[in-house]
C-alpha cells in the first residue's frame, strides 16, 4: 500500500519500548515503524513532532455519555470532543444513564443512530445485564456489544436495577455460555445498608457510608461465582486496596478476572476533599492517601490491569453540597492522561507504563485488536504529548458539556499537543476537527 503519512518523533512508545522512530501510515493503518531517519516515501506527507512523545491513542472503556435521554448531562458530541482533546481515540459507552439503557438490541440501535454523526473518535458500546433481560444478552452479544455491565448494589437510576447473587449467577452462566464478558460495579448492598447513612456536607460522613468492606465482599463473591461458572469477569473502578490480595490470588489461580482503577482514585485523596465539595463524589469513593499508595503498588505488580475514566457527568444542580444526595460522578475524559502522568512520574513510572495502563490493556480487555499499540497493522491512532509542559486546569477550557471538575486549579504535567484518528489529525493544540469517528462492534 502507498504510504501517505509519516509521523516522526525522537520518542515513540512502541510495544518494544520507547525509541526515536518514523511511523508510516497508509489508508489510516500503520504499515511500519521505521528508523527515525528513514527516507520519506515519494508522495507521503511528513509530520515531525520533534521531542513530543507519540503514544498509542488512549482507549477508555468506561464512559457514561448519557445520550439519548439525559443529554443535558452529556452527549456524544461533547464527550467525544473532550476525549479527543485528552488524547483518547476510542471509548466504550456504558449502558446506563441514557434513556433508553442499552439492554435490548432495539435500544442499542437507538443509541447507535444518535451517536453516528456526532462521534469525534471511535465509539463502541457495552450492553447491560438486568434482572429481567437474560433473554436479551445473547442477541446483544451477536449485535456487537463488547460485554455486559451489572450492578450489585443500586445504580442510582431506576431503569437500571441491580442483580442479587442468584440473578448474577443466572446472567453469568448465560454470558459464559457464549464466551462473553461481565463487567461489574462491585459493592455489596448489605454492607452499604449497615453503614452509617446521614445527610451531611462532610466528606468523612460520606466515606463512612461506602466502606471498603462493601467492595471487598462483593469482589470476593464475584470471584467465587466466576470460579464456579468458569466465567470471565472484570471489576470496575477499584477503590479499595484491601481487595488486591483477593484479586491477585484469583489471577494466580488462573481465573478469568481483570480489574481497572480510575484517575481520581490514583491522584486524589480523601484528606484533601473539603466539606461540601461534591465535585469529588463518586461511588465507590475516593479513599485515603495510604490506600492510594497501595493501588499504585497494585498497578506496578500487574494486579490492576488498566486505568479508565469512569467519566460520569451531571448538571451542576445535581452536585448539591450534601454528599448523601448529590449525584456521584467525576468527569475526567480530557484530563485523565495528564493527571495520571503527573502522579506516575512522581512515583517513578514511565510513559511506557502509562501507555500500557491506558491504551494497551483497555484495548485487550475489550478485544479491540486494531487499537492499543503502535505497530504495523494497527489503526493509526496517536496521542502526542509534551510530557514536561505544565498547565493549570481551568474548567472554562474543558470540552465536556457540564464543566464541573474535581481537578479545577490543579497544575498538571503533560500537554496533549495533537490527537490522530486513523491517520487524521483530529486535535491540533486544542483545535478540534469535525466528527470523524466510527461506530465499532465487537469482532468487526
Amino acid at each position: 500500500m502507498d504510504v501517505n503519512l509519516v509521523l516522526r518523533s525522537t520518542r515513540v512508545i512502541t510495544p518494544e519500548g520507547a525509541r526515536a522512530a518514523s511511523i508510516a501510515v497508509s489508508g489510516g493503518t500503520i504499515t511500519a515503524v521505521l528508523p527515525y531517519d528513514a527516507e520519506v516515501p515519494a508522495g507521503a506527507r511528513l509530520e515531525d513532532v520533534g521531542d513530543d512523545v507519540i503514544l498509542p491513542g488512549l482507549v477508555d472503556t468506561h464512559v457514561h455519555v448519557n445520550d439519548p435521554g439525559r443529554t443535558e448531562w452529556e452527549g456524544f458530541w461533547t464527550a467525544t470532543r473532550a476525549a479527543a482533546a485528552g488524547g483518547i481515540t476510542t471509548l466504550l459507552d456504558m449502558p446506563l444513564n441514557s434513556l433508553p439503557p442499552t439492554t435490548t438490541v432495539d435500544n442499542l440501535r437507538v443509541k447507535q443512530d444518535v451517536a453516528r454523526s456526532k462521534a469525534h473518535i471511535d465509539v463502541g458500546f457495552w450492553g447491560g445485564a438486568l434482572p429481567d433481560n437474560v433473554k436479551d444478552l445473547r442477541p446483544l452479544h451477536d449485535a456487537g456489544v463488547y460485554g455486559f455491565k451489572c450492578f450489585l448494589s443500586p445504580s442510582g437510576v431506576e431503569e437500571f436495577p441491580e442483580l442479587d447473587q442468584e440473578q448474577l449467577a443466572t446472567s453469568l452462566a448465560e454470558i459464559a455460555g457464549f464466551g462473553g464478558l461481565m463487567i461489574v460495579h462491585a459493592e455489596d448492598p448489605h454492607h452499604l445498608a449497615a453503614a452509617p447513612q446521614k445527610s451531611s456536607p462532610a466528606y468523612a460522613d460520606f466515606l463512612a457510608s461506602r466502606p471498603r468492606d462493601a467492595e471487598n465482599t462483593a469482589i470476593e463473591n464475584l470471584i467465587n461465582q466466576a470460579r464456579r461458572l468458569d466465567a470471565r469477569v472484570h471489576v470496575l473502578h477499584l477503590s479499595s486496596s484491601d481487595a488486591l490480595p483477593l484479586i491477585a490470588a484469583a489471577k494466580a489461580e488462573g481465573l478469568k478476572v481483570t480489574v481497572e482503577s480510575c484517575p481520581h482514585f490514583l491522584t486524589l485523596t480523601a484528606e484533601e476533599i473539603p466539606d461540601g465539595a461534591t465535585e469529588f463524589k463518586c461511588c465507590p469513593p475516593i479513599r485515603e492517601a495510604s490506600n492510594q499508595d497501595a493501588l499504585w503498588q497494585g498497578l506496578a505488580d500487574g494486579v490492576i490491569d488498566c486505568i479508565v475514566s469512569d467519566h460520569s457527568p451531571s448538571t451542576a444542580d445535581l452536585k448539591t453540597p450534601d454528599f448523601s444526595s448529590a449525584w456521584g460522578g467525576i468527569s475526567s475524559l480530557q484530563l485523565g492522561l495528564p493527571a495520571i502522568w503527573t502522579e506516575a512520574r512522581r512515583r517513578g513510572h514511565t510513559l511506557e507504563d502509562v501507555a500500557r495502563w491506558m491504551s494497551e490493556s483497555p484495548a485487550r480487555l475489550a478485544g479491540l485488536d486494531t487499537k492499543g499499540a503502535i505497530e504495523a497493522g494497527r489503526d493509526a491512532d496517536f496521542a502526542v504529548l509534551d510530557p514536561d509542559a505544565t498547565f493549570t486546569v481551568d474548567p472554562a477550557e474543558l470540552q465536556h458539556r457540564n464543566r464541573i471538575t474535581a481537578y479545577a486549579g490543579k497544575t498538571l504535567h503533560g500537554v496533549v499537543t495533537s490527537t490522530w484518528l486513523r491517520g487524521r489529525r483530529i486535535n491540533d493544540h486544542g483545535t478540534l476537527a469535525e466528527p470523524a469517528g466510527r461506530l465499532l462492534e465487537r469482532n468487526n
